[in-house]
């Protein structure tokens, strides 16, 4: 695996790290789309579509568009970057909520 933000498995395993659910879409773009590949993170929640974009014609490279309807993202966010903290940064920002740890449920005591 290539340790490029462009890349979906790295993309995926560094948000997982930061402490957020990421799911990956099952979306296949045809040959000629600028889109590469979407996920979604914080699914159930925030939900937002982050999709990574390569070599698009009005940027004339590689960016990210993040949405979730303006839930927490305003309108479609454009995020040029080659940097995943720089994404982190923007999500921390808007307040995306990261995943939550279950409590531990405490084992009832017997009585004797």
């Amino acid at each position: 695996m290539s340790n490029k933000i462009t890349t979906m498995g790295y993309f995926v395993k560094r948000l997982r790290d930061c402490g957020y659910y990421v799911d990956r879409m099952p979306i296949e773009y045809h040959g000629m789309d600028p889109r590469a590949w979407t996920v979604v993170i914080d699914p159930g929640l925030a939900s937002i579509m982050c999709t990574c974009y390569i070599n698009h014609a009005d940027f004339n490279d590689n960016y990210f568009e993040m949405y979730d309807g303006g839930q927490f993202i305003p309108g479609k966010f454009n995020v040029k970057t080659s940097s995943i903290e720089v994404l982190i940064e923007y999500l921390n920002k808007f307040n995306v909520p990261k995943k939550v740890e279950p409590k531990k449920e405490e084992k009832p005591t017997q009585a004797t």
